[in-house]
């Protein structure tokens, strides 16, 4: 089922359950996906609403910290609350034995022992870890200790 049809479906579940915290961040969440899909001029591709999902988690982490650091608990925990259920149509994440296994296979595979050809290796864990989740700079932090 398309990610927009399961959004549509959860929005009208929502309603009826007369949810209007899960029916806000869900109608949120359809906005931000049908907005990329008329910029794009076509429908999305699996990996198009993946990059929404991502950048939408990525605000509200960004927004809930910044609520914190202002001392408005409340909107940080909305914000939160937001990004918990976006997350849940994420696909799972990937472990960390999983990352720390592609990124040795990575580097066994490319042979790169310099810092300077670090973009090579991340293409090579990424590719590794498609269809799970995993956050680039976390990963990228971990490929960095491993070439220094």
């Amino acid at each position: 089922m398309p990610l927009l049809d399961q959004v549509q479906k959860d929005m009208t579940a929502a309603m009826k359950a007369r949810d209007e915290a899960r029916l806000s961040a869900l109608r949120m969440l359809k906005a931000a996906l049908k907005k990329a899909e008329v910029d794009a001029m076509k429908p999305l591709d699996d990996a198009a609403e993946m990059q929404v999902l991502k950048s939408l988690v990525k605000q509200r982490t960004d927004a809930a910290e910044m609520f914190r650091k202002g001392g408005r608990v409340e909107q940080a925990e909305k914000e939160e609350a937001e990004r918990r259920l976006i997350e849940s149509y994420l696909p799972a994440a990937a472990t960390a034995e999983e990352i720390e296994a592609a990124i040795a296979a990575a580097l066994a595979e490319t042979g790169v022992t310099s810092l300077k050809q670090m973009g090579v290796v991340m293409k090579a864990v990424q590719g590794k870890l498609k269809g799970k989740s995993v956050d680039g700079k976390a990963l990228s932090d971990k490929v960095r200790s491993r070439l220094s």
